[in-house]
């Protein structure tokens, strides 16, 4: 306002100014008490702004001075403000960093300086409480905090995550129930239900909670299908032995929901198998092989049919190799049916595109066999003996070598249930708990060949063993000086170049 006032006096000075230039500057005259004043009119402007803008100061310094106290009442309220804001900012960080005591004094600070933020200081309390270690001062932070509609979501979800800490799974499922009820967009409430009837085995009350879940927007399609097609392989699973109709439905669904689970589609295939259903079987198998190739697939694949020579037997899992053969699998499978119907140099083609992959338990007997039924049968024993140190493969641990394939407790199905919703790959219980597989080490004598070339390589340290093409470029080319050829026909075949186990 002052500001105004002085700026407009200068423009009408200005104006005053330019008028007394002329040659007509005027007359004013002022008669007060008997006194006679006269002045040219520009002075009189001068005069009567002058005396406006002197009384705007005037009324200006009187309400600066009447309002003063209210003026510093306010700014101690702003500074209050400002050092609760600081104190919940620096009581989070606390909390944050693990350091319960000093979160707790923050919070007091914070909650003593202003009032403005209630529900920021009741969770920095709550917070701060469980820093702490002292979970009944959380539970009661979180409990008052259950009288605030806008805060009712997140003390639930605090005296949830206070009950597991007590070990109270009940309580803490009951507030879970009750936020999921409350909110239909609670993703941490659902997924607390979900693992509970995971942990269960409850696998129709999961389907349920997945579909709503798929309802209320809180997972996505993707998510959902993968969660449903590894529920209902769960459901089969527990229901093979005891009710195998019902349990070939709930395979088959699964199945046809994500081909590319693998246990769902072997557990179909299996249960379609034992009701005579080769075709349908083999069907599901392909289907399933084209999204993700799985050795428990081709196992089974193979085993489908036993009335069949070695040559038929090949020509069927070659043609379960060529609907995915760019994946290691493919290839893997590629040189298993050539060497089924003991077609060696075809097997020593394919296992060319084996050369850069790497070197497993599985892939060394496979190795070995081939190395025999060429004639080379030190170097089926050098693969052997690499074999025997190298790394096991996590999908060949999921086939129970006493047993059938994916034969999961369930916990392990629940677990797998988790996480192949969220990711899309397997887990691999038997493969964690390091037990045992099907060995792919063939059985051969212990003995070497006089002379051999691998018996002077032990003794020179091995160095032929290491992962260097010479088993590609050598025991796997034709040409001059290569080993016996394959067996005649008619000739007792050695136990390396027999058929596969089981």
């Amino acid at each position: 306002m002052i500001r105004v006032s002085v700026v407009l006096f200068l423009i009408a000075a200005l104006a005053v100014a330019t008028l007394s230039w002329m040659n007509d500057p005027g007359q004013a005259s002022l008669i007060w008490l008997g006194l006679r004043l006269d002045m040219p009119a520009a002075v009189a402007v001068l005069f009567v702004l002058a005396g406006a803008l002197a009384a705007t100061i005037f009324w200006r310094v009187v309400l600066w001075v009447a309002t003063a106290p209210k003026r510093a009442a306010q700014a101690r309220v702003e500074q209050r403000r400002v050092q609760s804001q600081e104190a919940l900012s620096r009581g989070f960080l606390a909390a944050a960093a693990g350091d319960g005591s000093e979160a707790r004094r923050l919070a007091q600070k914070a909650a003593d300086l202003s009032g403005e933020n209630p529900a920021l200081v009741s969770i920095l309390a709550a917070q701060a409480a469980e820093t702490a270690g002292d979970l009944p001062a959380a539970k009661a932070a979180y409990r008052a905090m259950l009288s605030s509609p806008e805060m009712r979501l997140a003390a639930l979800r605090g005296l949830m995550q206070n009950a597991l800490a007590q070990n109270d799974k009940l309580g803490a499922l009951g507030y879970a129930q009750e936020a999921y009820s409350l909110a239909r967009t609670a993703r941490w409430a659902w997924r607390a239900l979900l693992e509970n009837k995971l942990e269960t085995g409850d696998w129709a009350a999961a389907l349920d909670l997945v579909k709503t879940a798929l309802d209320r927007k809180i997972v996505s399609p993707i998510v959902a299908d993968r969660a449903r097609a590894a529920l209902l392989a769960a459901s089969a699973a527990s229901l093979e032995e005891r009710r195998p109709q019902q349990a070939l439905e709930f395979a088959l669904q699964s199945a046809k929901r994500n081909p590319g689970f693998t246990p769902g589609a072997v557990i179909a295939a299996r249960l379609l198998a034992a009701e005579g259903k080769q075709a349908k079987a083999a069907g599901v198998i392909e289907a399933a092989w084209k999204e993700d190739p799985h050795p428990a697939l081709w196992l089974l694949y193979r085993d489908l049919i036993t009335a069949e020579n070695p040559r038929e037997r090949a020509r069927r899992l070659a043609a379960l190799a060529a609907l995915n053969p760019l994946t290691r699998e493919g290839k893997i499978l590629a040189v298993e049916q050539a060497l089924t119907s003991a077609a060696f140099p075809d097997a020593r083609e394919a296992a060319r595109a084996l050369s850069d992959e790497p070197l497993t338990a599985r892939l060394c007997g496979l190795f070995a066999r081939l190395a025999h039924g060429l004639g080379d049968a030190d170097g089926a024993r050098a693969w052997m003996a690499k074999g025997a140190v190298a790394a096991q493969e996590p999908d060949w641990s999921d086939i129970d070598p006493a047993g059938k394939a994916f034969a999961y407790q369930p916990g392990d199905w629940a677990r797998l249930v988790s996480a192949y919703a969220e990711t899309g790959d397997l887990i691999h219980p038997r493969f964690e708990r390091s037990e045992a597989v099907i060995s792919d080490l063939p059985k051969m004598p212990v003995a070497y060949d006089t002379h051999s070339p691998f018996v002077t390589a032990a003794e020179t340290g091995f160095a032929p063993m290491a992962d260097d093409p010479g088993f590609f470029a050598g025991a796997f080319d034709d040409g001059e000086g290569e080993g016996p050829s394959p067996r005649e026909p008619g000739k007792r075949r050695g136990p390396l170049s027999a058929g596969r186990r089981r």
